[in-house]
């Protein structure tokens, strides 16, 4: 069993990463240096002694919206969606080894000998264990984001928080790389996050989260250290609970 810190702010986390950030520099596909910044970041809070949990979007490779506009059938377009998610999970199953963590990769959609299917009790097992949980292909339904998964497996797993990574350092009153004059928000309610219409994550998994309790951690993943002062307990992000 995974010894824990008594100093961390987190002891189980979710790590919400968009696929559009395994692009990098180059701007498609996956870029292996942001790949091997990642695995080391999430080695350093392994290390730290906290059980992590990642899901991560597909959006580099595949979208399931994007499809439709080619007047593909949305359910098609989703399931392809998904198993972009799948190649996204195994890059990062794959470096975060190469650090010498151990990963167990997990999925919606059971593909063997790939990925085995989703279960709560088995993530947990791993968890407890010390070895990194990705967890792939979303739901494993159409129709649902990368965001509601990561809100429907933060609540299984029962994490303490789902930590979002994104290329900015919280949320803001506007787009801060359109807007000069948006301000930064520290902390905000569900229910102000709501009635502002900021877009943390989709309908879906913002009601999940509210619904359940599950504080909601947006923070710049890009920022080398920043996910390691984070669950040390540095005011890093903008927290929503």
């Amino acid at each position: 069993m995974q010894i824990q810190n008594s100093k961390n702010k987190f002891k189980r986390i979710l790590l919400k990463l968009s696929g559009e950030a395994l692009e990098g520099a180059q701007g498609y596909g996956i870029d292996p240096q942001r790949l091997s910044v990642y695995a080391e970041e999430i080695k350093s809070v392994v290390d730290a002694g906290v059980q992590v949990a990642v899901v991560i979007g597909g959006g580099n490779i595949y979208r399931g919206l994007q499809g439709m506009g080619e007047g593909m059938d949305r359910v098609q377009g989703d399931y392809m969606g998904m198993l972009a998610t799948v190649i996204n999970s195994m890059a990062i199953q794959a470096a975060l080894e190469k650090t010498g963590v151990n990963v167990k990769l997990l999925s919606g959609l059971a593909i063997e000998p790939i990925c085995e299917a989703m279960s709560r009790r088995k993530a947990i097992c791993h968890l407890e264990k010390g070895e990194v949980v990705v967890i792939a292909a979303g739901t494993g339904n159409p129709y649902f984001t990368t965001d509601s998964a990561s809100a429907l497996r933060a609540i299984e797993i029962k994490a303490d928080a789902i930590l979002k990574g994104t290329r900015v350092d919280g949320i803001y009153t506007a787009d801060p790389e359109k807007d000069q004059l948006a301000v930064k928000y520290d902390a905000l309610t569900y229910d102000e996050a709501y009635e502002k219409g900021l877009k943390i994550m989709d309908l879906t998994a913002f009601t999940l989260c509210r619904e359940n309790m599950m504080p909601i951690v947006v923070f710049n993943m890009n920022q080398e250290g920043n996910l390691l002062k984070l669950i040390s307990g540095e005011a890093i992000g903008t927290v929503v609970s």
